[in-house]
């Protein structure tokens, strides 16, 4: 089971970040929660298979969102969302998450316990490291393979003021390995961390693919 379909089940750092708006850290609500996550209409060309959905980080959706050490990463979280995407002409799809925290400190002291011990592993055993570029006031980001027969996946993480981010790409075909790629993996966080930025900012999220 995948990320995404367990959470619904249970209901390289450093750097200069790309937009700091008006420089707030605040903690999101469950609404912006939600508006943050790219639907289909911030991914033209992409349809959803898991539409745009919220929670309250209870226990239940702890053990699934930071499922090591006792829910280590979870701590002072109040919301996680996430939505999946596929692209209309391809066997590729998208998986958003997000997790937002009571304050920026919360979200900085579970980043790197949430990637070096889960979320990094996600592209394989031999995946390798590539740059984001300047997202977040932090980011990290793999590519590999996954799954039985060698399938494509990236992903990625980024901190985006009280937020952690995530953006997933996975493909069930091995020979779309071109529509799985580092270039691609970039533009799948860029999406949802201009959407994190804009709702810390008190706007409506409106950045898309």
């Amino acid at each position: 089971m995948g990320i995404a379909a367990a959470l619904l089940v249970a209901g390289c750092g450093g750097g200069a970040e790309i937009d700091t708006g008006n420089g707030k850290a605040v903690a999101l609500t469950k609404a912006q929660v939600l508006e943050t996550l790219p639907d289909d209409g911030a991914m033209p060309g992409w349809k959803e298979s898991i539409r745009p959905y919220a929670a309250e980080m209870d226990k239940l959706y702890r053990s699934t969102a930071c499922p090591i050490h006792d829910n280590a990463g979870c701590q002072n979280a109040r919301f996680f969302g996430t939505s999946t995407l596929r692209r209309d002409d391809s066997a590729v799809a998208a998986t958003f998450l997000i997790i937002a925290y009571d304050n920026e400190q919360a979200a900085r002291e579970a980043y790197d316990v949430l990637w070096n011990e889960y979320y990094g592993k996600r592209a394989g055993e031999r995946a390798r490291k590539f740059s984001l570029g300047p997202i977040g006031e932090r980011r990290d980001a793999r590519s590999g393979s996954s799954g039985f027969h060698g399938e494509p996946s990236t992903v990625s993480q980024s901190r985006v003021g009280t937020t952690l981010l995530w953006a997933m790409a996975d493909s069930t075909d091995e020979d779309k390995k071109d529509d799985v790629n580092e270039d691609a993996a970039r533009d799948l966080a860029m999406v949802i961390a201009k959407r994190a930025r804009q709702a810390q900012n008190g706007d409506t999220p409106s950045a898309t693919l």
